[in-house]
């Protein structure tokens, strides 16, 4: 069995959202449903994926705005973030005015997770990571056989997340980075939410926001 995964783009934010799946099952995830909810749903039915759940990094609109439609329309139970973006997943409907989108609609997750949860995919197993300061709630999926990390919006290639919206702490985001997600080792792959795959080890070595060598 082997995670199988491929990203497509969503919003004018250009976020990553993620089809996960197990290959010996065909069950697989949505990470991160920000919207485009029809386009999504018709990339997942040619890849032959039976959808199981929906997984959320955190509470912001371009990661999550899509959630409560599909959540409605197909039935899925919602894994994550962590109960600490609960006033984002709230102000949906605020987040959306703001930035100019559709109409947001909250939703509750079936399950709220904290550092170090299991999420089940099919046969595989994902790792819960509890990474706060781009939102306070944020949280990573780690699959330690293929060596992939879902990481949202805690580091992108050559930069971090955000930390100048609410609640947001910048030294936070960078304890994270350093505490949970480099110690993964420097072969792992991320997925960041928005732009280039890269790895532990590159982002490491050259990211300028990390402390090289660290």
């Amino acid at each position: 069995m082997a995670l199988k995964a491929t990203i497509l783009p969503v919003t004018p934010f250009q976020q990553n959202c993620t089809l996960l799946w197990c290959d010996e099952t065909m069950a697989g995830a949505l990470v991160d449903a920000g919207g485009d909810v029809d386009r999504l749903l018709q990339a997942v039915e040619k890849t032959g994926v039976r959808l199981e759940k929906l997984l959320v990094t955190h509470g912001h609109l371009d990661h999550a705005g899509g959630v409560a439609e599909i959540q409605e329309r197909l039935g899925l139970p919602v894994e994550g973030p962590h109960a600490d973006d609960a006033f984002l997943i709230e102000g949906m409907a605020d987040q959306a005015l703001r930035f100019g989108f559709p109409e947001g609609r909250s939703f509750v997750p079936d399950r709220w997770l904290v550092q170090g949860d299991k999420v089940s995919l099919g046969a595989l197993t994902l790792e819960v990571l509890h990474c706060p300061g781009h939102t306070p709630g944020h949280v990573v999926f780690f699959e330690p056989t293929a060596r992939v990390a879902q990481v949202g919006d805690v580091l992108f290639r050559g930069s971090i997340g955000r930390t100048d919206f609410p609640r947001g702490d910048h030294a936070t985001l960078l304890a994270s980075i350093h505490d949970r997600l480099l110690p993964l080792g420097d072969d792992v792959t991320i997925i960041p939410g928005h732009g280039p795959l890269s790895t532990l080890g590159e982002e490491r070595r050259t990211n300028p926001y990390l402390e090289h060598g660290a």
